[in-house]
């Protein structure tokens, strides 16, 4: 990353290999993009320290833990104040399966990503959901089957 925080082609082929393999050692990354060890390193630290990179992780397959179903909710508040919103997003905490929320624009005010063992939990989840506050209704989709999950294009 150069002075002016602008990407150049090893920070983008950086991003581009750890989207793919996170756990790429250095010394192989640097190897796959032409660094030596030290500079690749550092770009990758300069990265972390200004958010570009937030975090390394694994994707799961969430079947094989138990929860075959995939279930994206969309609520819709009782009203759009500060207070009703502040008051919902601190009650989803209190439901481990929602693993994704976001706040967004148009017909509804979250859209929500539940993993459900069953239809029957996904109902009992329901009814929990339905409790926290500001709650009017919800809309729930089984997703079917997954198309794509990818990284940034990079």
């Amino acid at each position: 990353m150069n002075k002016t925080g602008e990407l150049d082609r090893f920070d983008l082929a950086i991003l581009r290999e750890l989207a793919r393999e996170s756990r790429t050692a250095v010394q192989e990354l640097g190897s796959r993009i032409g660094l030596s060890s030290t500079p690749c390193w550092n770009r990758i630290k300069a990265l972390e320290a200004s958010g570009i990179i937030q975090s390394f992780g694994i994707r799961v397959d969430p079947a094989k833990l138990g929860f075959p179903e995939t279930v994206i909710v969309m609520v819709t508040l009782e009203n759009s104040t500060d207070t009703t919103g502040n008051a919902f997003e601190q009650g989803l905490e209190s439901i481990p399966e929602i693993t994704e929320a976001y706040l967004v624009s148009g017909d509804y005010d979250y859209l929500l990503k539940v993993a459900a063992r069953s239809s029957a939990d996904y109902e009992h989840l329901r009814d929990k959901l339905m409790k926290l506050p500001g709650v009017k209704r919800t809309k729930s989709s089984f997703m079917l089957r997954k198309i794509k999950v990818t990284a940034l294009p990079i």
